[in-house]
């Protein structure tokens, strides 16, 4: 990767992904794009334009603007808001995917385009799930992204387009928040934690779903981009997790740190049934043996990471 266009740079991974790939290539070889611009660091520190990713031309105008060769699309509408307009969901996500495919296909460039666990349905199997295997989700955004890995294996069979993605789990992250996923409780519940010493959960404490801190999703996008294509068997939907837990055990290690901290449980049946869909565990196998898929952090050096981090950043916003 040398000029990397990302869409939804301002979202959960984007932001956070924008600045690791700045570091890492070049500000100048950095193309963030999000459809509205706000005043922090992914606008003004390096390159930013504002994008609708429903709009072909304007990918296809920036990236012949910046000699882009690799695009990474990030901006979806995750699955408890996708859940409000199903047909908003559909036509946002498959959309874009379709858009980001043709621009690629023209232009011969890499492409990026994110999974998740949301594929997988009741029928699936819950304890390590196989990276092939029965896909029934049961929302829309787990349709579309189902149908975007297939999207995209289409394109790379009939068009030779190289396409790669990965089914994340739940992601953590201390520097943006969540933008309406069923995982979102396991980012909010630190910041709960710091702020009010209590929390709130939407999910019942022994639901288990995979989970991972940004830090090792973010290189797994880098390596699995950089990844000979040759090596790439399962390349539009690599099962990877680091970890697999449930609120009452993240309470549980929260607790050791903060030593007041309560945890109350008001479940909200939309997502609870979301969660319950989803595997308790996902077998990442595949990443490992095809491009050396790896992570640092489990649930306790996570814990710990979150909470300074959290810490510092109210420490200066207050």
């Amino acid at each position: 990767m040398k000029k990397i266009l990302i869409t939804g740079s301002l979202g959960q991974i984007g932001s956070e992904l924008t600045l690791k790939l700045r570091k890492e290539y070049g500000i100048n070889n950095i193309i963030s794009t999000d459809i509205r611009e706000i005043n922090n660091e992914i606008t003004k520190d390096g390159i930013f334009e504002t994008l609708d990713v429903l709009d072909v031309d304007k990918i296809f105008e920036i990236s012949k603007k910046y000699n882009v060769d690799t695009i990474i699309h990030l901006a979806a509408l995750l699955s408890a808001n996708g859940e409000k307009n199903p047909k908003n969901t559909w036509d946002i996500n498959m959309g874009s995917v379709l858009n980001c495919l043709e621009v690629s296909r023209e232009l011969n460039l890499k492409l990026f385009v994110p999974s998740s666990i949301a594929v997988f349905g009741n029928n699936t199997p819950k304890d390590n799930t196989p990276q092939n295997t029965i896909m029934r989700p049961n929302t829309m955004y787990g349709v579309t992204k189902v149908s975007g890995e297939m999207l995209c294996d289409y394109y790379f069979q009939k068009f030779g387009v190289d396409t790669r993605g990965l089914r994340f789990p739940g992601l953590i992250s201390y520097m943006t928040l969540p933008g309406g996923g069923t995982t979102d409780y396991a980012v909010d519940i630190y910041y709960k934690a710091i702020e009010d010493k209590k929390y709130n959960c939407y999910i019942d404490e022994n639901t288990y779903m995979d989970m991972m801190y940004m830090p090792d999703a973010l290189n797994a996008i880098v390596n699995l981009m950089e990844s000979p294509k040759d090596k790439l068997i399962n390349r539009n939907a690599y099962n990877i997790s680091s970890m697999s837990f449930s609120p009452k055990e993240i309470y549980l290690e929260i607790k050791k740190h903060i030593k007041d901290f309560e945890i109350f449980y008001d479940v909200d049946p939309i997502r609870q049934n979301i969660a319950n869909s989803w595997p308790n565990s996902i077998d990442s196998s595949c990443a490992e043996k095809e491009w050396g898929f790896k992570f640092d952090y489990n649930l306790e050096t996570m814990t710990l990471d979150m909470i300074n981090r959290i810490s510092k950043k109210l420490n200066k916003e207050s």
